[in-house]
């Protein structure tokens, strides 16, 4: 059997990166200051996951993300507490009216946030 392991990003704050994604609940459970190839390294993952996010940055990589690249989702048992909780923490919830989507009968019930570099992340209600 084939599993899908990790999935790695670049970055270009590092810290940064990580603060974000310890706000949507990640934890950092190892970094690595110089990989074999000379980039910064840190594992981020999710209690009860197998998957986890690999960062990584080098200060001689000029990043640019374009839009809708590509994203990453996360399953929450109740997106209302979950996206409160975010905005707390200054996170920005989008679109903007995503509360408002949810009672108007609409089944699925997602919204987003950003990281600092514009990777996109889902939030859906399971």
């Amino acid at each position: 059997m084939i599993k899908f392991l990790h999935t790695r990003i670049r970055v270009s704050n590092l810290e940064a990166t990580i603060a974000f994604y310890v706000k949507l609940g990640f934890e950092c459970t190892r970094r690595t200051d110089k990989s074999p190839a000379g980039n910064q390294l840190a594992f981020l993952e999710l209690e009860g996951n197998e998957h986890f996010l690999e960062l990584c940055y080098s200060p001689d990589y000029k990043l640019a993300v374009p839009e809708d690249l590509m994203h990453t989702a996360v399953g929450v048992e109740d997106i209302m507490s979950y996206c409160d909780k975010l905005e707390n923490d200054g996170l920005e919830i989008w679109p903007e009216d995503w509360r408002e989507a949810f009672p108007s009968g609409k089944k699925d019930k997602m919204a987003f946030v950003t990281d600092p570099d514009g990777y996109e992340v889902e939030i859906l209600q399971k």
